[in-house]
């Protein structure tokens, strides 16, 4: 195998409030169209807030993340054989189920999930907060490229339950005006919404014999610490930045091959600028070139599914030529000097970045092109 060669990406399949399904993720964020709406799952009584992107009828946490890695492995075209060969990574809340119906302890859901879906039995569980989703991917395609793994299936799932809801409320986290204004003037903070979600990642030559058309190819990946804050971000970007470079130096590209940016923006005041300063410090001049939008700001902050959700996001971006459109936009902020895509999707080039960041300083990026 070539040493750079990038990973296929063969199947994907999302859920979130815009819709089951990867056409009803695309529909809904080329339309710039929210999904926040009151929340019924759960009593808001006292809450400053009580909004969030809820799917109106879910079932249990365990049965969605089920369903996302069958539709995806189905996608992908993968048989009982392969489905057989594959690991399952899996990111999601570090506890039990809150929801109605409850579920098992996050270990005991990935050997679960593997075999109700009929994967392998190696499995690993991610629990690192925003960055746990993309986090697996980069794992799973290290282990792709060394030739150690030749497919993982990366599952992550998110649904909004109250205690998490309550921390963010309590923390003054969430915005009391019932919409996410990534990068824009007058932004109040982030929202939370449902997101499961699941991708196929195998080598070139697994995909080759199979003859199995990509969907999209990763090729790099960047993680950084900041070493700044348990909560805030480094407003230099500093660790955002390096995340985006190593990603940028795995692909051998350069920042001008970077042809829009999904950005972990969750339209809070300080993360949305200490981002804008991260890549402005990754890609120089030409960040104040390249289209960036947030889709938080229609599916709302999925926590440990973001990272995945908005892959398959921006995977579909490219796919279909256009991209997502930053809902929410009251107007420039000094701070966010960015070319945020508002209005109206625009045509998309080759390369995408999709980033996040956590609590505790913590960075990904994951850089993937068009098939």
């Amino acid at each position: 195998m070539v040493e750079r060669e990038p990973v296929p990406i063969t199947g994907t399949h999302a859920v979130s409030a815009l819709g089951r399904g990867v056409d009803a993720q695309l529909h809904a964020v080329l339309r710039a169209a929210p999904a926040f709406r009151p929340v019924r799952r759960f009593d808001t009584t006292g809450r400053r807030v009580t909004v969030a992107a809820t799917l109106p009828d879910v079932d249990t946490l365990t049965d969605e993340l089920t369903d996302a890695v069958d539709v995806a492995c189905r996608a992908a075209g993968l048989g009982r054989a392969e489905r057989a060969e594959a690991a399952l990574f899996l990111a999601t809340h570090g506890g039990p189920s809150t929801l109605p119906g409850g579920g098992p302890p996050v270990p005991a859901l990935a050997g679960r999930l593997a075999d109700r879906c009929g994967l392998g039995e190696h499995t690993r569980v991610y629990t690192s907060a925003c960055v746990s989703a993309s986090t697996a991917v980069a794992d799973a395609a290290a282990l792709i490229r060394r030739g150690d793994r030749e497919r993982v299936v990366v599952a992550a799932g998110y649904l909004v339950e109250p205690d998490q809801f309550a921390l963010f409320d309590a923390g003054r986290a969430l915005a009391t005006d019932g919409a996410v204004r990534p990068f824009s003037a007058g932004r109040q903070g982030l929202l939370l919404g449902d997101g499961v979600a699941a991708v196929v990642l195998e080598s070139p030559d697994s995909a080759r014999r199979r003859d199995a058309p990509p969907v999209a190819t990763l090729h790099g990946w960047g993680r950084a610490g900041d070493a700044y804050h348990p909560c805030q971000p480094d407003p230099a970007g500093r660790g955002l930045a390096r995340a985006v470079g190593a990603a940028l130096r795995r692909a051998d590209l350069d920042a001008a091959a970077v042809g829009y940016v999904n950005a972990n923006a969750t339209g809070t005041v300080f993360s949305d600028a200490a981002e804008a300063a991260a890549l402005r410090l990754a890609l120089g001049d030409q960040a104040a070139r390249v289209p960036v939008s947030s889709t938080k700001s229609v599916h709302g902050h999925a926590l440990e599914a973001s990272g995945l959700l908005e892959l398959v996001v921006t995977v579909l971006a490219l796919r279909h030529g256009k991209l997502p459109v930053n809902a929410g936009w009251l107007g420039p902020d000094e701070a966010c000097p960015l070319d945020v895509v508002t209005g109206a999707p625009r045509p998309a080039g080759r390369y995408a970045l999709s980033l996040n960041a956590a609590f505790g300083g913590a960075n990904t990026a994951l850089l993937v092109g068009a098939p």
